[in-house]
């Protein structure tokens, strides 16, 4: 049973992303993300400089002149959503938490997907894939996603992203775009990470918070690690720059390691706009389109 208060959260990021998917991303999403394949559309005379492999031999016995194939691509998507949900995910330093701002991600991927008659998918982990929602088309389905994700009990608090990067490989057998939202604290795993862009598509956005890479000066608080129930005294005025600048090395690592398997990243902060990260990777997907 879907609680009004629930019901209400997901209305509103509706109305939230609806505006947004119009006024700044349904075409840039169509150009940024290419169907995988071709199709047949029809044949046509052949013309000089035409491919010789796609004459339609058929055809051109019949017509006893030459006749090519003409091909379109393939169009239809099918765009997976991967969503960390991790005890992590519960952090907010304001007024937003990261699993609500991966839900507003989510949402307009949903929702310019299903503007773009693409399927839509989704795959909730944290150290196990805990909920599969096979992919479909439609506004409600776009919106089920939403809501499993705002509503989703997580019935374990850790992260390992080994689960959903096979699983993912497992249950497509054809090629997807494949979205994986997490906060990336922990150390990514490359060798599923690889398989895993080699048969899909696959993008990584990085929830976070700002304080998890700087710490607030406040002199002695007690820490919890929210993923492991861990509890330390930390003294921030005196280990804030250290803290920060490990955070800032690790940071890097990611970011490098993405780089080399040849996995876009687009970061993302509670509390900040993010929508000129979003645009921005589109864009650069598109530009990389056209220069090949």
């Amino acid at each position: 049973m879907v609680s009004p208060d629930l019901q209400a959260k997901v209305r509103q990021i509706e109305i939230k992303t609806n505006r947004l998917v119009t006024e700044l991303l349904s075409s840039q999403y169509t150009s940024a993300f290419k169907g995988h394949g071709m199709e047949f559309e029809e044949v046509r005379e052949y013309q000089p400089g035409d491919d010789v492999r796609f004459i339609d031999w058929n055809v051109t016995a019949r017509m006893n002149a030459p006749f090519i194939k003409k091909f379109v691509e393939e169009r239809e998507l099918t765009v997976m959503l991967a969503v960390d949900l991790s005890g992590s995910g519960r952090f907010g330093s304001g007024e937003q938490s990261k699993r609500e701002l991966a839900a507003e991600l989510a949402a307009v991927l949903a929702l310019a997907a299903n503007r773009n008659h693409d399927k839509v998918g989704l795959v909730l982990f944290t150290d196990e894939v805990e909920l599969f929602v096979p992919p479909n088309l439609g506004r409600q389905h776009a919106l089920r996603v939403v809501r499993d994700i705002l509503h989703h009990q997580p019935k374990r608090a850790g992260t390992d992203l080994n689960g959903p990067l096979e699983f993912l490989s497992r249950i497509q057998a054809r090629k997807t775009v494949s979205v994986l939202i997490s906060d990336f604290l922990d150390p990514i795993p490359e060798k599923p990470l690889r398989r895993a862009n080699h048969r899909h598509d696959l993008v990584a956005i990085q929830v976070s918070d700002r304080h998890e890479h700087e710490l607030p000066r406040l002199g002695r608080l007690a820490l919890e690690d929210a993923e492991t129930g861990e509890v330390a005294e930390v003294n921030t005025s005196r280990v804030g720059a250290m803290f920060a600048e490990r955070r800032a090395v690790e940071q890097e690592t990611l970011e490098e390691q993405l780089r080399r398997l040849g996995i876009d990243l687009i970061r993302v902060e509670t509390g900040r706009p993010w929508l000129r990260a979003l645009k921005r990777f589109f864009e650069l997907r598109e530009h990389r389109r056209t220069r090949r």
